[in-house]
């Protein structure tokens, strides 16, 4: 059973940096599509950013510039490095992978408050 566990949230200041790490059980990490999602309450699901089996990115216009997803196949992690957060960024964070289905993670809390 593939399993997605979400780490590295919590609170930090405007302007500050967080990596969110998104643990992958089951081989099929190493061909899926990772990406990372966050919901505010009353809010629907967005994508933040997106990487595919190939390495490919994409992301949202909002954190372009500011943040980077990465992924590191021989650990089975997708990382999310934000950069220069700002107080609309806070959100829980999902990470999902998808390849035929789609899996989400439990989601880790960002707040970004001075």
């Amino acid at each position: 059973q593939v399993q997605l566990v979400e780490s590295g949230g919590g609170l930090v200041q405007p302007g500050g940096s967080l990596r969110l790490s998104c643990a992958v059980s089951g081989s099929i990490f190493r061909l899926a599509t990772m990406g990372w999602y966050r919901q505010t309450p009353g809010t629907q699901r967005e994508l933040v950013a997106s990487i595919t089996s190939g390495g490919i990115t994409n992301y949202a216009d909002s954190v372009k510039g500011r943040f980077t997803i990465s992924r590191d196949n021989a650990k089975k992690t997708v990382y999310l490095q934000m950069n220069s957060l700002r107080p609309e960024d806070t959100a829980v964070y999902y990470c999902k992978l998808a390849r035929g289905l789609e899996i989400w993670g439990q989601g880790t809390q960002v707040t970004v408050s001075s």
